[in-house]
């Protein structure tokens, strides 16, 4: 059964002494609200609002960084991320954002303001979950030499007549192998998303990550169907048994889904 993993909880170089801000992320709301003295960085500046009609910013005060992607930095990013999940959907802002005022922040929250209220509809009420799906490929390879018949009658073949050492004979070999191999990746993957399909309402297939990742998938769930979808992860991970190893992490702010923070990175270049 696989094992959900929290996301856990600086340093920096300070370009100058003036006062910045740095974006979390994006809510809704016309009142201001406080998240506590969370901020990134080791003083623990307050975490705030700044507003736009209805829409704000989640940021908190600090010198304008360039802030090292620690994990000490990233931890206290995603902190703060997730303590406004509590509460509100967020548009995450990627880590690092930071500008110079208030205004500033007004000024992009204003001109971008149509495509944040979008997002935010969109996105209301549902949380991202992440799933990577590795295996054993050595096991698997030595599965397929034995019961797949195609290769098993080639390898016979191939001892008979005493090929088994040329090179040709051996790149056909491995390239039969890494074609049953695709095929059985496939299999499970489908099975996987079918298994999972009923309880999200979105997903996303990014690349694995090296040789024994199969899967790379983010998700998209309604925040109040969190367990039917636990269950049915836990589901698919018991059909599979050893044969599979699942790492499922979340909630998390819907990273895979939403781009607008690209937008505001540029707003922040300006």
């Amino acid at each position: 059964m696989p094992e959900r993993l929290q996301s856990e909880r600086s340093s920096a170089k300070a370009v100058d002494s003036v006062d910045g801000r740095y974006v979390y992320g994006v809510i809704e709301g016309k009142e201001p609200a406080g998240f506590g003295k969370t901020g990134i960085g080791a003083s623990g500046e307050s975490v705030y609002t700044v507003h736009h009609g209805d829409i704000a910013a989640v940021v908190s005060k600090t010198s304008v960084f360039i802030f090292d992607p620690t994990r000490e930095n990233a931890l206290a990013h995603e902190h703060v991320i997730e303590n406004v999940m509590k509460t509100h959907t967020i548009i995450p802002m990627s880590f690092g954002t930071v500008f110079r005022t208030d205004d500033d922040i007004r000024e992009v929250l204003k001109s971008i303001y149509p495509s944040l209220k979008d997002v935010l509809k969109q996105m209301s009420g549902k949380l991202e979950f992440g799933l990577k799906v590795t295996w054993d490929k050595d096991r698997v390879t030595d599965e397929i030499r034995h019961g797949n018949e195609e290769i098993a009658r080639f390898q016979q073949e191939l001892n008979r007549k005493h090929l088994q050492s040329t090179y040709f004979a051996r790149m056909q070999l491995g390239r039969m192998i890494e074609k049953a191999l695709s095929e059985r990746a496939a299999d499970y993957v489908r099975e996987i998303y079918d298994g999972l399909r009923s309880a999200c309402v979105a997903s996303r297939d990014n690349k694995p990550i090296g040789d024994k990742m199969i899967l790379n998938a983010a998700f998209l769930i309604q925040r109040e169907r969190e367990a039917e979808f636990d269950a049915a992860v836990n589901e698919v991970a018991k059909k599979f048994g050893d044969r599979l190893n699942f790492k499922y992490t979340g909630p998390w702010p819907p990273y895979n889904f939403v781009n607008i923070r690209l937008k505001l990175e540029r707003g922040t270049a300006s």
